[in-house]
Order: structure tokens, then sequence, then C-alpha cells
């Protein structure tokens, strides 16, 4: 190597210059010697006469004069060239000085090529590994499904008969041959004003005609093509008499069913036998039972129901599904619907307000076949027991009890109403606001099932199950184990609502009282969670029964939209890179340069909903899209990482362990490896910009930079952007805003996003460390500057956010944090608007927003990693976080964020992470995990 043989050389000049200054001092000092015994004898014999030889005596003064000049110009020629010899040693010795210096430096270059060689022995082991793999790789790799749909329509079969159509499941009258796993399940709507189904004097409700056609163009699924159609909508209620209709016919069909089936199988795509068509028949008005069930006497062929109102007797398992009524907008944010979820305890315990009464234009439930009698002595034994009840709940009032009660019987003022009564249900009391304004003050809320055990659920249950969510008031449910609640397929009611059966109801004050207030919460939080994202709006109803459907079939969802990362520079210009060195990083050998790998996506299209179909549903919220990754899926055993399921892994010491050198040679941990994408804000700052681009070069597993130029003013075309070793994007922002830190861009090929602010300096290692803590807390923010939430003492109902050096912190700032790409995805699809909104209005907070997002759906605090608390950079033009308004607003953004979620989601938390053998007193020959932290 060339530094090894300029050592060689500077050695032997060294040797060389040693051997002339021991030569050089030992000859001057021998001459020295010889003329000074030779003056000591001229300077004693001038002083003694005695001693002076005679032959002196006679010399004349002229000749002593003589040789006294000639010794003083010997001693001058002398001294002359000893002050040479000084001036020729002092050069010497700058000389050696020098070439020390050059050896010291020479050494520190051979540590850094030594380091450098190491980590590119490391690369090429790791390159070795992974070529390995590949040669023995015997899994294909998954990536987005592709589509495959028919092209052609559903032929025409002979009709079936209604004894079979009443025992179709669908492995019986689903033809799926039009819905291959593939497919991406598309979705036909019949337009209800183009195919009406109705029957004279009927016609459906015309805000569901509209928002159902409006919301369907908002689902991915909905197909305009109906020869690749795997299912048909058909839109067949709420069904409401035509009062607008002044013709001679008008009143003659107010007997007759809405539906008419007639029209049914006129559809063009029908097939004869209805297959493969659901018929929607949503409540939203009138939610007596006799506009619940519309299908009774009806022949509906194969054609799958979905309704809020069912028997026992007319609904097939797994084939019919039961929908909450339609009660709230076509979409759009919810939440200013819902009340705090604090304090758990509200003013009365348990609260119910409703009225048994007969509509007098219900149709009778009471089945007429044989196969299914039906005991009018059940009626008499349910009519005693709800007596039995009623007379046990009015006794809690008035006894001795300090819990409050509030029951209600008979509806006051009284009521003609017949659209929220009715067979043998309880009708509802009041208006919308009432009822709500009593619920809010609820903790539990009572609600009775059917008194007729042959109805399995009605639209009246159902509504008061959406309004009891709504409000936050748990629902006890008398008479549970005979009703279905809506999409009881893949919600687990169970984490929402109590059932309990009639018998139980003397039981039912004492269990009350037995719900600690943590489960109040989490039931009332869970509840919450179900409302919004299923039952809230036209947009979530129709959506959910689309996904229920799909579910069925075991159709993945479609992948989630990303957005196009669109550069600032046009397709002919070419950005000017340039090597630029700025401060040189700590001598350490931190981990293996790769080239870019990106991480492994879609892998689990179709087993995610078979193994964790109840966590997506009822824990992360959100079946209605496919993403790459989840910051939750599972981990392997231990083992498989060395027994058949190697491919990927990287252990520590191939699984023996080790210190600091082996922990810098592999990732190890519970993943495979993997690396990281640095995604960069910045808003006219470009030096700034560029010095932070210039600092991360030889960072180890960093697969990219991605800029997001937040700023109007496209970068100048001189600039030099910094040539690091990976890509370098730089994105255009949709419009300046700070919600840009989070754009789900399509370039961000890691799961793992280093989310940093342009003037943010962090040290390799530091980077280094955060990764890997981050690879163990998948799910949750893991960075450096903390920050947390404290209760306003003087006003006693809100918060402020601090900043100030605490033993305990809630929050990350996402200036220096890293969180899985997962989590830019939900922050616009399932972060409520208002909470963007309120960024952008104060151009501020954004960090907060993510992480009261985390929180809430981990339910954990934020991971602190090193003693970093703030990030300082001298020079750089003043930020938006040093505005005097800056708090004010934080302060501000923090207490309407907690009002959006009703609840406080953030959690605090007292540790920091530091590695392993921080601190810790190691043998000499072993290395610690990082020098510095």
């Amino acid at each position: 190597m060339p530094a090894l043989g300029n050592i060689r050389r500077t050695q032997t000049y060294t040797g060389t210059i040693v051997l002339v200054l021991f030569l050089v001092p030992w000859i001057t000092h021998y001459y020295l010697s010889t003329v000074e015994r030779s003056s000591i004898r001229i300077t004693h014999n001038a002083h003694s006469h005695v001693d002076l030889p005679e032959d002196l005596s006679p010399l004349k003064g002229s000749d002593l004069q003589t040789r006294i000049e000639e010794l003083l110009r010997i001693k001058g020629s002398v001294s002359s060239e000893l002050r040479e010899m000084e001036h020729k040693r002092q050069r010497l010795l700058t000389e050696i000085q020098l070439y020390t210096k050059n050896i010291e430096q020479l050494k520190v270059d051979l540590l850094h090529q030594q380091t450098e060689l190491t980590k590119l022995k490391i690369s090429v082991e790791q390159a070795q590994v992974a070529q390995r793999e590949a040669l023995e790789q015997n899994t294909p790799e998954l990536a987005l499904p592709k589509r495959f749909v028919p092209n052609h329509l559903l032929p025409v079969l002979p009709a079936i008969s209604r004894q079979l159509a009443r025992n179709c499941r669908m492995f019986s009258c689903f033809d799926h041959s039009r819905c291959s796993i593939t497919s991406g399940f598309p979705v036909y709507l019949y337009d209800p004003d183009k195919y009406p189904v109705m029957h004279y004097g009927w016609d459906i409700d015309g805000f569901l005609k509209t928002t159902i056609k409006q919301a369907l163009g908002y689902n991915a699924h909905f197909t305009s093509n109906p020869r690749e159609a795997c299912v048909y909508l058909v839109l067949v209620g709420e069904a409401l008499r035509d009062n607008d209709d002044i013709s001679d016919h008008a009143g003659k069909f107010v007997d007759v069913s809405p539906l008419d089936s007639k029209a049914l199988k006129r559809l063009p795509y029908w097939g004869g036998d209805g297959r493969n068509h659901i018929l929607l028949n949503l409540a939203r008005r009138d939610l007596s039972t006799n506009l619940g069930d519309t299908f009774p006497s009806l022949d509906t062929g194969r054609a799958i129901l979905v309704q809020s109102s069912f028997t026992y007797q007319l609904y097939r398992p797994g084939f019919d599904l039961i929908v909450s009524p339609v009660l709230g907008p076509p979409g759009g944010d919810v939440w200013q619907e819902c009340p705090s979820m604090v304090p758990a305890r509200r003013r009365y315990l348990l609260a119910f307000q409703g009225e048994m009464r007969r509509s007098s234009t219900s149709r009778d439930f009471r089945p007429s076949t044989v196969e299914n009698p039906y005991d009018l002595k059940d009626d008499d034994e349910h009519v005693e027991l709800d007596k039995f009840i009623v007379d046990h709940l009015k006794g809690l009032v008035t006894g001795s009890t300090n819990d409050k009660f509030l029951f209600e019987f008979e509806c006051v003022p009284a009521s003609d109403d017949t659209m929220n009564t009715g067979e043998s249900d309880w009708g509802l009391c009041g208006t919308d606001s009432s009822r709500k304004a009593i619920l809010k003050e609820s903790t539990f809320t009572l609600i009775f099932a059917p008194k007729s055990s042959e109805l399995l659920t009605t639209s009246l249950l159902q509504a008061r199950i959406y309004e009891a969510l709504r409000a936050g008031a748990i629902p006890v449910i008398l008479g549970g184990d005979q009703i279905q609640l809506a999409y009881n397929e893949v919600i687990q009611w169970k984490r929402v609502c109590i059932f309990l059966p009639r018998a139980r109801v003397t039981e039912l004050h004492f269990l009350l009282r037995t719900i600690p207030d943590n489960d109040i919460i989490l039931m009332r939080r869970q509840g919450r969670m179900i409302w919004e994202r299923y039952l809230a709006s036209v947009q979530s109803t129709l959506d959910t029964v689309i996904a229920v459907l799909r579910e069925r079939l075991n159709i993945p969802p479609l992948p989630v939209e990303t957005v196009p990362a669109i550069s600032v520079f046009n397709d002919t210009f070419q950005p000017i890179q340039a090597l630029i060195t700025l401060d040189t990083e700590p001598e350490e050998s931190l981990g293996p340069l790769e080239p870019p790998y990106n991480s492994p996506a879609f892998r689990r299209n179709f087993s995610l909903f078979l193994t964790q179909s109840h966590q997506i549903w009822n824990d992360y919220g959100d079946p209605f899209h496919l993403y790459p990754t989840l910051p939750t899926d599972p981990l392997l055993p231990s083992d498989a990482k060395f027994i058949g399921s190697s491919r990927g892994f990287r252990p520590i010491g191939r699984g023996q362990g080790g210190s600091g050198k082996e922990f810098s040679e592999a990732l190890g941990g519970n993943s495979p490896r993997e690396q990281f994408t640095i995604l960069l804000l910045t808003y006219e700052r470009e030096q700034v910009l560029l010095d932070s681009i210039a600092r991360l070069r030889g960072l180890p597993y960093l697969n990219a930079v991605v800029v997001v130029w937040n700023s109007p003013k496209l970068p100048a075309p001189d600039l030099k952007w910094p040539e690091i070793g990976v890509p370098v994007h730089v994105v255009k922002g949709p419009r300046n805003s700070l919600n840009n830190r989070f754009l789900p861009l399509d370039n961000l090929n890691t799961e793992a996003v280093l989310s940093v602010d342009d003037d943010a300096h962090l040290r390799h290692d530091e980077i280094l460390f955060g990764f890997r803590v981050w690879r163990e807390h998948r799910d949750r923010i893991v960075g450096f500057p903390g920050r947390y939430h404290a209760w306003d003492l003087n006003t006693q109902n809100s918060w402020l956010y601090n900043s100030n050096y605490s033993c305990e912190l809630s929050m990350v700032l996402t200036g220096a944090a890293f969180l899985h790409r997962h989590y830019l995805h939900l922050y616009w699809k399932w972060l409520p608007q208002a909470i963007r909104d309120k960024v952008d209005e104060y151009m501020n907070c954004e960090d907060i927003a993510m992480n009261f997002l985390v929180s809430h759906i981990t339910r954990q605090p934020p991971v602190k990693v090193t003693s970093r608390w703030t990030f300082r950079c001298p020079g750089c033009p003043q930020s938006l976080s040093e505005d005097d308004t800056h708090f004010e607003e934080r302060h501000k953004c923090i207490n309407f964020f907690a009002q959006v979620f009703g609840y406080m989601p953030l959690l605090n938390t007292q540790y920091r992470a530091d590695s392993v053998l921080f601190k810790t007193r190691i043998s000499h020959d072993k290395q610690k995990c990082f020098k510095f932290i």
C-alpha cells in the first residue's frame, strides 16, 4: 500500500538524521576540549611568570600581541563554527519534528485505511452472504398481486326454489369463479334511477340514492364495467311511500311489499337466479320493524340480503349480513359528535329511555310454516319476565345505593311517531339530541333485546347501539344471548358491549359496580373506534359492507395509495454533484457499506387476514387497505433464524454473540437485515441543507435520502449537491405545509424512516444506535429530543406543552426520530382532517400530531435514545420554533388534538435507551458496542 511505502522511507531518513546528530556533537566536543586545554595552558602561563618557558621571555611585545590576536581569531572562528552547527542542529530538530508529525499523520491515515478496509471486508462478507442466499432461495419474492378479472357477464341459469334459497350459503349460492383472489374484488352498482326495483307508490330514500352512488365512487373497489364485476349491488331500501304521487294510482299499492321481485329478475345481470347480487336494504328514517325486513315473502333467489332486521327463520348465517342503520352524515370527520371519554364515571351509572308499544303498521313476525311453529306461550312468558325486569329496575332508583339511575319506560311527552317503534321492540323516546344529552351523562346504557324470541336483530336495537357508542355510553344488552349485532363475523362486540341474559337482571347492579375505571375507558375507547370506522357515516357503512364480503372470499384489499415523488428537477436537468467533506466522524467501525437494499413489501398479501383478521378489524381499525408491511408483523422464534428460515438474518458473531467488534459487523436483532431512509423537510435554507446531506457520507445501512422541498421557489441550478454514496431524491411538496413531513411517498423503499430537520446535526454513531433501537420497537417512535405534556395547574382542565429538562417525557420530536413507514399512511388515511388543518393553520404541531397518532394506536409511549435533548445550529437562519408564538400555539394544539381524540392518548415514560455496554468495565481486548454511547 502507498501508506506503508511512505512509512519505510520516512524511517530511513530518520535513522540518517539520528546518526548525524550523534556524530557531529561528539566530534565538536572532542575538538572543543582540545582547544580548551590549550587555552587553559596559555591563560595559566600568562599569569605565572615562574612557569613561562625561558624561550618566551625574550619575546617582544609586538610578537606577543600577534600571538594573542591569532588566538582570538581562532576563538572567533571556532565560535562561528559552533553557531553554524547550532543552526544546523535546530534545523535538523525542526525536520525531525516535521517527520514525526508526518509519521503520526500517516499512522492516523493507516488507522483510517484499516477501518475502511475492515468496513470493506464486512461489506464483502455481507455481499457474499446475500449472494449465497439469493442462489439458495427457493421462495419467490411476492409483490403486489396481478389483477385477474372476468371478461364476460353472468350466464343465465334457471331460478331456484324458495326452499333452496332459504338454505343458501356461500358455498352453494355464490359463484366464486367470478372472484379470483387476485381480482381486487370489483363491485358494480345498479343505478337506482335507471333500474328501479320498487313497486309503484314506493321509492328509495333520496338521500340514500345520492350518497350511496357518491360513496361508492370513492371506494377503490368500484367498477363501472359489469363484465368484470365480482358482485352487483342493488339498492332496495330504505323504501318510503311516494308522497308526491298525485296520480289516480296513488294509495293503491300502499299495502303491498315495497320491493318488486319481478323487477329484480328483470335486472340485466341477474343471471336468472340472482347469484353474486347484494340487496342493500338500509334503514335511515323509518326504524320500525315493518320496513326493517322487506324480504319475508319475496323470492330473492341466490342474492345476499343486507339489512338491520332479521328473524331467525329468514337469516342465513354466513351468507346474509346484518348492518347498522345509516344514521350519520355522508362522510367526513365525525369526531364532533362524540363527547370526551373522561371522566370514566358519569352522572348516571345506568340509563334507559323507551316505550313498548305496538306499531299499527307493523307486520306480524310470527312464522306460519309448519317447520318452525310459534308457541304463543313464549309471548306470555316474555311479558311476565319483562314486567319483573321493569319492576326490579324501578326499585334500583328508589333503593339505598348512592349510584344514580335514570329509567323512563314511557315517553314524556307522549308521541304518535310510528317510525321509531317496532314489533315487540322498545321504541325510542324524544329526539336525537335529547337522547344524546342523556347518553352523554350515562356510564352505561340499558338496551333490551326484542321481546319476541323469533327476532334475531332489529333496526331499533341497532340504532340504540349506534347512539350509545356515539355518546360513549357502554351498552348493556339484556337478552344479549338471543341477538346478533352488525358485522358480528368480524367485530368483537364483547370488547364493546356487555351481554346478559334477562334472568341476570337482579345481578346487574353488582356486575356494573365491579367494573373498574380503566376497563370502562377501554370499552368506551373501543366502542368509539368501532363507531367511527364502521358505523358513523354512509361512506363507512358502505366500505364496511364491501370489506366484510371481500374478506369472506379471502380476497385481500387493494394496495394503499402512495404519493408520487415528483422531482424538483425536470427530466433534462442534471444537478451538479460534488464530493464535499465536512467535520470528520470519530474513527469507529459502525457497520458495512452496502448498496441500497429495499425492504421486502407485500409479502403477506393473502396470509395477513387469515392470521390477524381480528386484530386488523378490532385493534387497527383499517381493513380497507393493503399495506406493504405493518409494524406489528410477527417475528420468527430465535431458533428459526438458524434452522430453515435463516435468509436475511445477520446474527451477531454468526449466532455466538460478541462485543463491539462482532457487534459492528452485523445488525443482529430479531428481524432480517434492512436499511433506513432519511426523510428531510426543508424550506429555503439551501446551504444548511447541503451541509446536513454532506455529513451523511459513509453512513452504514443508509438506503437513500429523500428531501421534501417545501418552498415554492425551486433550488438554484448552480447548487453543488453532495455525493454521499446513496441516491438523494429532491421531491417537490404539493404546497408549503408541515404535513408534507409525513407524505407517504412512493420512493420510500424501507420500513424504517428517519425523519430529520434540515438543521439537525446527528453523529453517525447516534443515528446507527437509534436505528438499532427502533428495530426492537418497530411500532413506536424512537428518537432524540424529548418533550412532555404537563397539566395546567392554573386552569385544572387543560394541558401545556413543555420542553424543559425532565425525568419524564411523553413525546419524541420527529425532527430527529425513527418511525415506521406505515404511520405515514395512517397520518393521511386515518388521522382526522381537522388535525392536519390545524397544523396548516399554525404552521406548527405536526410532530405532536404524529405522537398522538402512534400513542393512540399502540397505547405506548415513545422511546428516547442517548442524552440528546436539543439541537443547536450555529449560524443557521431563524427557524419556526424560535418564533415568540411557537409555544403558545403548541399549547393550543395539544388541547385541540385531545378534544379530537376524545382523550389524552400520550403516555409518560421515565427511561431512555443507551447501548448495552455503556459505562460497563470490560477487558482491554474487548470493545464496547459504541465508543461514545
